[in-house]
């Protein structure tokens, strides 16, 4: 045996490396977790299975499916990118988990890119499995697939910026409760389930500026109407992408 053949070699792994063992350690501990599986893949199948099979929403002309499937889409996205990182990130602060990560070799930034991928590989499951129901259900949808990639990227950029800076700013309890009750409210009034102008006029304009309802009536323009590309709900996703991810920069707290 030579000399110096189990030599140690101390350093940082090269950091793609670390980056894609941490997305993939998000991803596992993501995909364990009860509450977030509750959020990200049953609540939504059950509203798609539910409302497409009993009339209980007017949901307009034609099949029932082709309207709650972009809908549902945009609901996954937004309980991934922000409810389920949101309640995720804020207890990982309040256990020092974040504090412990970013003494780590680990760039900070790249803790978060990581954790932005294990969102996106999240949401790939969700709409891959989302799609194959609504197919299932008769669901036809039309418009350019490239369109409805772009609305996705925006509408998760924009979810995930305010899921951190939620994470970053509140405590993890309170982060808790405002994320759930964030998500219920606008199930309710971001024309995921029930259309927009089923809604007072008053509201409607205010309800059509929320980033899940630019989402979810982006996606059905393209995917029920054959649209192809819906710039100002693209726009109004950007600008919340701006601002949530903006504000969120500056203003997480690791501690």
């Amino acid at each position: 045996m030579s000399a110096g053949t189990y030599t140690p070699r101390p350093g940082a792994a090269p950091l793609p490396r670390m980056i894609a063992a941490q997305t993939a350690l998000e991803t596992r501990m993501l995909l364990r977790n009860g509450e977030q599986l509750l959020l990200t893949v049953i609540i939504p199948t059950l509203l798609l299975v539910l409302f497409s099979a009993v009339d209980i929403v007017d949901t307009g002309s034609g099949a029932s499916v082709d309207f709650l499937a972009p809908g549902v889409l945009a609901l996954a996205v937004m309980s991934t990118a922000f409810t389920g990182q949101a309640i995720a990130t804020g207890f990982e602060r309040r256990y020092g988990v974040l504090k412990r990560l970013g003494a780590s070799p680990l760039p900070r930034w790249a803790l978060m890119t990581a954790k932005t991928l294990s969102v996106l590989v999240t949401e790939v499951l969700q709409v891959l499995l989302l799609t194959a129901i609504a197919l299932a259900l008769g669901w036809s949808p039309q418009g350019n697939p490239l369109s409805v990639l772009l609305l996705l990227v925006l509408g998760t950029a924009a979810f995930s910026g305010l899921g951190l800076l939620m994470a970053g700013t509140l405590k993890a309890e309170a982060t808790l409760a405002a994320a759930n009750l964030v998500f219920l409210l606008l199930l309710v009034g971001g024309g995921v389930i029930v259309p927009l102008d089923k809604f007072p006029d008053a509201v409607q304009a205010v309800l059509g500026m929320l980033p899940i309802s630019a989402l979810s009536e982006g996606l059905r323009d393209v995917l029920q109407h054959g649209a192809s590309m819906p710039w100002a709900q693209a726009g109004i996703l950007a600008a919340w992408a701006v601002l949530g991810l903006g504000a969120a920069a500056k203003l997480f707290r690791w501690e």
